[in-house]
């Protein structure tokens, strides 16, 4: 048979079972028994809705990289500073930060209610008396508000619930980022279409205008016909139509980017028509299961999911009882001098325990609501997943085809270009008529158009596709 020596208990041990030591102990333990009591549903994310790859991608391509910033992403240095701008003046974002904050105020609010309530409490009472004199009472100390021992954790469900708030606030703060750098980006680049449309329009009526003169010396010298001439009078017109709508487009595009930056954008950081083009960097296609890493719309989806969740368990411990403790530790006496005196002191402890018996259905509908209240966030999760696909899958369509689009009008502008040249030469040497030489310049002048606007949504449809994937938050 084994036995244990004895040993002397040391100064450490015995310091570790005093009788105030020994309370606390007891404390601390109710109080993590008590905290890890919770009828908060286990969460499971839900399975992605839509297909395991883009259309158009193969089934094993890998996993992306992590997008890179904006900052590094765009190429040109006064767009760089423009969307730095906006980022410090714009009221959307500063009203999204406001809100984030105002709902981390909240959950501080939810996560203080699992901590007693300490006050510093002072009265005192003088009144008439049976025998003609005047009663006093004073009293002073420390009084413990009703703090609600969390026994079922409703109060932890709750703090809970408030964080995946405070946590979804955050993402939805950096998916308003997000938009606001895609926003000025795809502005400035309306803008310099804009500049790059005006420059092209204000050469073609030039060229018509000189067309119309010389059409115009023809028609004086019987060589043109009136035909000709009102032919001539119609380009030029409508070239200064095309001028006029064009600088309206301007004015309108520049009022927009000046409400994203939030004030006026400088002059130095607004493009024009001699601005290269903007450049971004290759996106990694990635899978569709990197959005819910990459994109903050939806983690904050997600973040709004688990608050639903975590409000099933509230209200699954509302249907127990409610177990709270009031009490106070001070001093009173019947005269103001005799506070603190030795035999003053003394303490209250009020435990109080509340369990529902009747109450109309009320716990009843408030958990069925809880549970609806989830099933709602899971489609609105299900969806933002399903709208992050489909706006992926666009802007690897545009990237797709974009470029065919562009290189097939660049060669229909050159060819439009040559057509041009030789009606030019043509007419002036009095061998075709002045109808094919100024349809050849309507033509021309509609093919650069449409080369410009390709060009811009080439470029947009970059934009569009680092938004999609999360854009570098």
């Amino acid at each position: 048979m084994r036995t244990t020596p004895n040993k002397q208990p040391t100064m450490a041990s015995i310091d570790r079972l005093t009788p105030m030591n020994m309370k606390l102990s007891a404390l601390t333990l109710a109080v993590a028994v008590l905290s890890g009591c919770s009828f908060i549903p286990t969460y499971e994310r839900p399975a992605a809705p839509v297909p395991a790859s883009f259309p158009g991608q193969a089934a094993d391509v890998a996993a992306g990289a992590a997008l890179p910033a904006w900052d590094t992403v765009v190429a040109d240095a006064r767009l760089r500073d423009l969307i730095a701008l906006a980022l410090q003046n714009n009221r959307d974002l500063r009203v999204a930060a406001l809100n984030m904050e105002q709902v981390r105020a909240a959950y501080q609010i939810k996560r203080a209610d699992q901590f007693p309530t300490l006050n510093l409490a002072a009265s005192g009472n003088r009144q008439p008396n049976s025998s003609g004199g005047i009663s006093s009472t004073y009293s002073a100390g420390l009084a413990m508000a009703s703090w609600e021992l969390d026994f079922f954790g409703r109060v932890a469900a709750l703090k809970d619930t408030a964080l995946a708030q405070f946590l979804a606030s955050e993402e939805a703060k950096r998916a308003a980022q997000t938009s606001l750098v895609a926003a000025v980006a795809n502005g400035w680049l309306a803008l310099q279409a804009d500049e790059e449309l005006l420059d092209l329009t204000q050469r073609t009526l030039t060229t018509r205008e000189d067309s119309l003169r010389l059409t115009k010396l023809r028609f004086d010298n019987g060589v043109a016909s009136a035909l000709d001439l009102r032919q001539a009078e119609s380009l030029a017109a409508a070239a200064r139509g095309s001028q006029a709508q064009l600088q309206r487009n301007r004015a309108l595009d520049l009022n927009a980017l000046t409400l994203l930056v939030g004030q006026t954008p400088p002059a130095a950081l607004l493009p024009t028509a001699s601005t290269s083009s903007v450049a971004m960097r290759a996106v990694p296609e990635g899978l569709p299961s990197d959005l819910l890493a990459r994109r903050a719309a939806i983690r904050q989806a997600e973040q709004a999911l688990i608050a639903a969740n975590a409000n099933i368990g509230a209200a699954r411990a509302a249907f127990f009882p409610r177990i709270a403790l009031t009490a106070s530790v001070g001093s009173a006496s019947s005269e103001l001098s005799g506070l603190f005196k030795d035999g003053s002191w003394g303490f209250t402890l009020a435990p109080q325990a509340v369990l529902p018996i009747f109450d109309a259905g009320r716990n009843q509908a408030g958990l069925d609501s809880a549970k609806v209240g989830r099933d709602i966030a899971v489609a609105q999760y299900e969806k933002a997943i399903q709208t992050a696909f489909r706006e992926v899958a666009d802007a690897l369509a545009g990237r797709a085809t974009l470029g065919e689009q562009l290189t097939a009008l660049q060669q229909q502008a050159n060819a439009d270009a040559e057509r041009l040249r030789l009606s030019e030469l043509r007419y002036r040497g009095g061998v075709a008529s002045s109808l094919d030489w100024l349809d050849a310049q309507r033509s021309l002048f509609a093919t650069q158009q449409s080369l410009t606007q390709i060009q811009l949504a080439q470029q947009q449809n970059q934009v569009a596709l680092y938004k999609a994937l999360g854009g570098g938050y």
